[in-house]
């Protein structure tokens, strides 16, 4: 599919999504929104992948919307419409089968830090900023708030989503909005590291275990704990967790099957 709002690249069972509107500062407007939406799902169907990264092309990660698109004359239908394309790249990141890297720099902020809080996992260069920064220009990061909560917790997503301050990259890591920082100049090779590392998984333990996991997060405890024992007896009958006990046993590297 030929792309005009973002880049699409594949190798090494990797997917990598570059959000490329750099003069923009790869602000969402519905081209982006619609096309993020699509290549996401496009590589979860996509048997040769097995991890997605997203990554911003130029000066920025994402820098929210685009206030251009903001208040184009619409109805409300229409409006709503508009505003579920911005946001629904969070929940196709949530129900994908591939886990989801963001590679962040710069700055994430608005938009851009509700991606970052939807992917399973992310990295970031030093020095980048992250901020739910809509407050500050009297409207609120709606669509990001949902997945920051789940980060975060109420009082830390709130604070952010409340007060507009950005925080720094060490500061993001230590609330849980990222996994790792690393400098400007190894972001894409420690990137590439994780994705490698997943690459390597059994794609089935992976993709059932992801999906386990967003399952049983927003059921109670006792029903989670129910939900994922079955999952596990699933991953136990089939070929790949047959074929890893075996190649851990037999100190050798698994060929995975899928099965």
């Amino acid at each position: 599919m030929n792309y005009e709002a973002i880049l699409v690249e594949c190798k090494e069972h990797i997917g990598i999504i570059t959000l490329n509107r750099p003069e923009q500062l790869n602000t969402f407007n519905k081209v982006l929104a619609i096309e993020l939406n699509t290549a996401l799902e496009e590589l979860d169907k996509n048997d040769e992948i097995r991890v997605v990264i997203i990554k911003g092309a130029g000066r920025a990660f994402c820098a929210g919307i685009d206030v251009k698109e903001m208040f184009e004359q619409r109805d409300n239908a229409e409006s709503l419409k508009w505003i579920e394309s911005m946001e629904n790249n969070s929940l196709i990141m949530a129900r994908m089968a591939k886990p989801v890297i963001a590679s962040v720099h710069n700055i994430a902020v608005a938009n851009g830090i509700g991606v970052v809080a939807s992917a399973d996992l992310a990295i970031a260069a030093e020095g980048t900023k992250f901020g739910a920064t809509a407050v500050n220009v009297g409207l609120f990061c709606m669509g990001p708030a949902v997945p920051l909560s789940r980060n975060l917790g109420r009082k830390k997503a709130l604070e952010l989503l409340l007060t507009g301050d950005m925080i720094d990259a060490e500061e993001a890591e230590r609330i849980g909005l990222i996994n790792k920082v690393v400098p400007i100049d190894k972001l894409e090779e420690e990137t590439m590291n994780m994705a490698r590392k997943l690459a390597t998984k059994s794609p089935l333990g992976v993709q059932l275990g992801k999906k386990s996991f967003y399952k049983m997060a927003d059921l109670e405890y006792s029903k989670a704990m129910e939900l994922v024992n079955n999952h596990f007896i699933m991953l136990l009958n089939t070929e790949d967790a047959h074929e890893g006990v075996e190649a851990f046993l037999n100190k050798r590297a698994p060929k995975w099957k899928m099965k």
